[in-house]
């Protein structure tokens, strides 16, 4: 077999078999005619080292039969790359965030190795991205090939386009050292005022978050560091109150009505009188809860080798001076009780104070839009 068969012999490998033939014929006229234009300016039959540099300059078989092959070139072609590059930006943020998440409760729930719950972070974040890397580009390819595009990529509208911030770390409070952002010229007719930041990203952190807590709630996450107290060498069972019985199924309403709140505002970050709205909801039917948890005056019981004690209070513990005494109390059982009773007094007094001053924001932002 010689050169030029051996040539055509590997672009032909890389055709459509009913077009092979003809394509092979076609190229193998093209070389001839390549080799008789050279020997003729050389007066001498081509050498084989001559006769692959023409080769080499007709081209790779792998590219020369891209050239006859029918369907697109790419993976990812320029019309749809930048879809791929947002959802994959947005995906990245996405999943670093659920990381982020999870390594902090995995660090405050128990005891646990740090820099073993770091290194479980990062390799669920890369092996998480790659896996989001190869998924985005297998779908945009299968795009390509059978020609699909989508109504969101034809018939979008300009109302829909909120989300579209996922993508922009600065919009989640992310900078680079402490450059600015270059600006382009502004143009003659454009506004005066700074465009604001794209909000989304409180939004997201606020679902992820809630719907974390919803899983816990619900019994599908479990966080070893809330149940039981390591205390003074022994762990005291902490058992909730009757009051989240009664209160459960209306927290598991509260927060699922807080999440698709969140998920409204994610894709429609500015549809400020509508979230206000439901937010004003959501903060009156928390100060509701936080209301009827305060009134229930006892919240949890801790158990340590058949002793218990109560963590539970009233309006008299929100006094300045038994914050300040908070680290004087006993070790014992009693003693833990007693300060994490004082410490829920005081965090349910400032969620209180924070949902009345978000009623009045909100109230605020429904008037002024």
């Amino acid at each position: 077999m010689d050169m030029i068969d051996r040539y055509l012999n590997a672009v032909a490998a890389q055709l459509p078999q009913d077009e092979r033939a003809d394509i092979v014929a076609e190229l193998r006229d093209l070389i001839l005619s390549r080799f008789e234009a050279k020997e003729e300016e050389l007066g001498r039959a081509l050498t084989e080292d001559e006769q692959e540099a023409i080769l080499r300059e007709i081209g790779h078989p792998l590219v020369v039969s891209a050239r006859y092959r029918k369907g697109p070139d790419h993976l990812v072609g320029p019309e749809l790359f930048p879809y791929w590059l947002f959802g994959v930006k947005a995906g990245l943020l996405v999943l670093l965030a659920v990381q982020a998440i999870s390594l902090f409760i995995h660090l405050v729930s128990g005891p646990a190795d740090a820099g073993r719950a770091i290194s479980h972070a990062f390799h669920g974040f890369f092996g998480s991205a790659l896996t989001l890397i190869g998924v985005a580009t297998v779908a945009a390819a299968i795009f390509e090939h059978y020609d699909i595009r989508p109504k969101w990529m034809t018939q979008w509208r300009v109302k829909d386009l909120g989300a579209f911030g996922l993508s922009d770390p600065a919009a989640w409070g992310a900078k680079v050292g402490t450059m600015e952002p270059l600006q382009a010229p502004r143009a003659p007719w454009a506004s005066s005022r700074r465009m604001k930041a794209w909000p989304g990203g409180e939004y997201l952190f606020s679902f992820i978050a809630v719907g974390m807590f919803s899983l816990w709630w619900v019994g599908v996450l479990h966080f070893p560091g809330l149940v039981h107290v390591d205390l003074l060498g022994a762990d005291a069972t902490v058992t909730p109150a009757p009051v989240w019985s009664t209160l459960f199924v209306p927290i598991l309403v509260y927060a699922l009505i807080q999440m698709s709140v969140d998920l409204n505002s994610l894709f429609r970050p500015y549809a400020v009188r509508l979230r206000a709205f439901a937010r004003l909801g959501i903060a009156a039917a928390g100060l509701w809860l936080t209301w009827v948890i305060f009134e229930a005056g006892h919240w949890f019981t801790l158990t340590r080798d058949g002793e218990t004690a109560r963590i539970a209070g009233d309006w008299t513990m929100l006094d300045a001076e038994l914050l300040r005494t908070l680290g004087d109390g006993t070790r014992d059982l009693a003693g833990v009780a007693d300060t994490l009773s004082v410490v829920m007094v005081w965090v349910l007094a400032m969620s209180a104070i924070s949902l009345v001053f978000s009623v009045f924001a909100n109230l605020w932002r429904l008037a002024r839009g």
